[in-house]
């Protein structure tokens, strides 16, 4: 029987732990590989800084953006976003919003997402960019980069391109916050059905579109984010359970639905980050991961400054605002600090992910 040499054993060793679409491909030198963000306000750079809205959906002031920017871009944190933070470790500049005056050229991508976004047309409608006209946005960016690359070129940057998505939260958070009636028409399953079938619509449209390689979130503890643990104030400060099982069944659904995508679309990659159960073990053992807080804000008021008040430009006027940011998961009542973004996105980036890939997988796999 013949013996493998040392380097030989080393090889089949290594070529087993390359995810398989890597083994025949490789990174072009100089290459971009474009990225496409779709989503809400854990991923809105400031396009809603360019549309007819209230400040409930806007982050385009004071104290946003204080501690990395030194001044409000738009984005619902002190600092940088988890987008932001992937684009950096894809050596890609930042990625600007759709709606910026100025941004002409696609090569390196674009983000349309939307603070209050959400994946139905009727969540928040009317004061945000929901999914469907994200989506209508993005058909407009394929068709100006098949005019200026040509059907081929373009065709190859928009299969290597990167798909991001984060959607659903406000699908949910929306009917504890507003007077809808939307979910009294439906049972828990048919609602979560409709918010999961139009993130599947749109998958398959940018998939038709010659898109191959996505990236998603699932939804975190919903109950749990401060501006929902005020709602009950006889819970003693607990999580809104009404909320979070939701994101549950949320979870459940789209992992099911993402695994069905696999099957179904030929060539079809994902990245699925489980944003729940790590945002839980932040807000439930801060100190193990270097926070001092994990269930008040730093920014807001009230009990957990809950209260969206951040800014002092919204229906609350008064707000406080902690020392250290980065002390606090949340930063405001719903969002989080630039420093749990930027563990999220090193996980997303190089971490395991069980029955998907990794976004470091993705980008580097053309």
């Amino acid at each position: 029987m013949a013996r493998l040499s040392t380097n030989s054993s080393i090889l089949i060793l290594y070529m087993l732990f390359i995810p398989p679409s890597c083994l025949s491909q490789s990174q072009k030198p100089g290459k971009l590989t474009a990225f496409f963000i779709f989503g809400d306000s854990f991923f809105d750079p400031g396009n809603n800084n360019y549309i007819n809205t209230s400040t409930l959906d806007q982050a385009n002031f004071w104290p946003y953006g204080e501690t990395y920017f030194k001044f409000p871009t738009g984005r619902f944190s002190d600092g940088r976003l988890i987008s932001d933070f992937i684009a950096k470790q894809a050596e890609l500049p930042l990625i600007p919003p759709f709606l910026q005056p100025g941004v002409r050229r696609y090569n390196a991508g674009v983000n349309f997402a939307s603070a209050g976004a959400g994946a139905l047309v009727e969540t928040f409608q009317g004061a945000v960019i929901n999914l469907k006209t994200q989506l209508s946005y993005y058909k407009k960016v394929e068709g100006q980069l098949r005019q200026e690359l040509g059907y081929v070129e373009a065709n190859k940057t928009l299969s290597r391109a990167i798909y991001l998505f984060s959607i659903g939260t406000n699908d949910y958070i929306s009917l504890f916050l507003t007077n809808s009636t939307m979910f009294h028409s439906y049972t828990k399953s048919q609602y979560v059905e409709m918010v999961i079938g139009n993130l599947t619509t749109a998958i398959k449209e940018v998939y038709d579109r010659g898109g191959r390689k996505f990236g998603f979130l699932n939804l975190g503890p919903l109950g749990c984010f401060p501006g929902l643990r005020i709602i009950k104030p006889q819970s003693n400060g607990g999580c809104l359970e009404a909320a979070s099982t939701l994101a549950k069944l949320h979870n459940k659904a789209l992992s099911y639905f993402l695994s069905d995508l696999k099957n179904q679309l030929q060539g079809f990659k994902h990245s699925l980050y489980d944003f729940n159960s790590n945002l839980r073990q932040r807000i439930n053992h801060p100190s193990k991961y270097g926070f001092k807080e994990g269930k008040t804000a730093c920014c807001g008021t009230g009990p957990f400054r809950g209260t969206f008040s951040c800014g002092g430009k919204r229906l609350v006027k008064e707000f406080q605002l902690c020392e250290n940011p980065n002390d606090y998961v949340f930063w405001d009542s719903y969002h989080l600090t630039e420093r749990v973004y930027k563990m999220m996105a090193d996980q997303m980036w190089s971490g395991a992910n069980r029955g998907s890939y990794n976004l470091k997988d993705l980008f580097q796999c053309l």
